[in-house]
C-alpha cells in the first residue's frame, strides 16, 4: 500500500514539476503512464482533472476536453472547457463557460479583447455577467468592475452618459476605489457636469491626496470655468505628486 502511493505520489509529482525541487527530476511520460492506468482502473475526479490540465498545458486539446468532459458539472469543469474553448480561439464559446464558472478575472479579459472589434456584443454581455453576479452574491467589488467595464465598452460607442451611470454604480458600490472615482469624474468633465466631476474628483482626493488625475481633473474644471491662476496652481500640484498623470496631460494642453 505505502509502494503504491509512493508511486502516484511520484506520479503526480511529474504535473508539478516546480524548479529545483524533486518533481522536476520525475518524467511527465512516468506520471502520465501512471495516471492513464489510474483512469483505466480507478477513474477519479482528481485523475481527469489532472490530465485534463496537463493536456491542456501542452497544447493537446483534443485530449483536455476529453477528460475535461468527464467530469461532473461544476464551475471547475466549466472553467476548463472555457480555457480549451479559448485556446482555440472560440471566443463566445469560451465565454459562456466563463461565464457560468464563473472566472471572473478570465471572463473580464476575454470581454476587454473584444472591445476593438466588437464594443456592442462586449457591452451586452458585460451587463449580462454584471447581473449574473448580482444573482450569485458575488462580493461588491467583483460587481462593481463589471459595472467599471461596461462603463469603458459604453464609451468607446460613445454613450458617454451611460458609461457615466456605469462609473456612478462601480463608486457607489466601492466607494473608497478611487479608479471609479476618476472614470466617473472624467465622464461627468466630458459631459459638462462640471459640480459632479468635481464632487467625484474631491472624493478620489479624500481617499488618496497625491492623486494627480484628480487634482489635474479640478485644473481643469478651474480653466473651463475663466479660472486660470486656480487651474495653473491644480497643475503644479499635480505635477509634484504625480508628473504622468493623463489628466495633467490634458491640462498642460488646454493651458497652452
Amino acid at each position: 500500500m505505502l509502494v503504491t502511493f509512493g508511486v502516484i505520489q511520484a506520479a503526480s509529482d511529474a504535473f508539478i514539476r516546480a524548479p529545483g525541487t524533486f518533481s522536476s527530476l520525475v518524467p511527465r511520460a512516468f506520471g502520465l503512464r501512471v495516471y492513464e492506468f489510474l483512469d483505466r482502473v480507478a477513474p477519479a475526479p482528481y485523475v481527469d482533472e489532472t490530465l485534463a490540465e496537463d493536456a491542456l498545458s501542452h497544447g493537446e486539446l483534443s485530449r483536455a476536453q476529453h477528460y475535461a468532459v468527464r467530469l461532473s458539472a461544476s464551475p471547475r469543469r466549466d472553467d476548463l472547457l472555457g480555457r480549451i474553448a479559448q485556446a482555440r480561439g472560440e471566443a463566445l464559446l469560451a465565454m459562456e463557460y466563463y461565464f457560468a464558472a464563473p472566472d471572473i478575472e478570465r471572463m473580464q479579459s476575454t470581454l476587454y479583447g473584444l472591445l476593438p472589434v466588437a464594443p456592442a456584443q462586449a457591452l451586452d454581455m458585460e451587463r449580462r455577467f454584471g447581473a449574473h453576479l448580482q444573482t450569485l452574491r458575488t462580493h461588491p467589488d467583483a460587481v462593481a468592475d463589471s459595472h467599471w467595464y461596461a462603463g469603458i465598452f459604453a464609451d468607446a460607442l460613445h454613450r458617454p452618459q451611460e458609461a457615466l451611470r456605469e462609473y456612478r454604480a462601480a463608486a457607489q458600490l466601492a466607494p473608497f476605489n478611487v479608479k471609479y472615482l476618476i472614470y466617473g469624474a472624467n465622464e461627468a468633465w466630458k459631459v459638462h457636469a462640471d459640480a459632479e466631476a468635481s464632487a467625484l474628483y474631491r472624493r478620489g482626493l479624500a481617499v488618496n491626496p497625491a492623486c494627480g488625475d484628480c487634482l489635474a481633473g479640478l485644473g481643469l474644471i478651474a480653466l473651463r470655468g475663466g479660472d486660470r491662476v486656480t487651474a495653473q496652481a491644480d497643475a503644479a500640484r499635480a505635477r509634484t505628486v504625480q508628473p504622468g498623470s493623463q489628466m495633467l496631460r490634458e491640462l498642460d494642453r488646454e493651458l497652452r
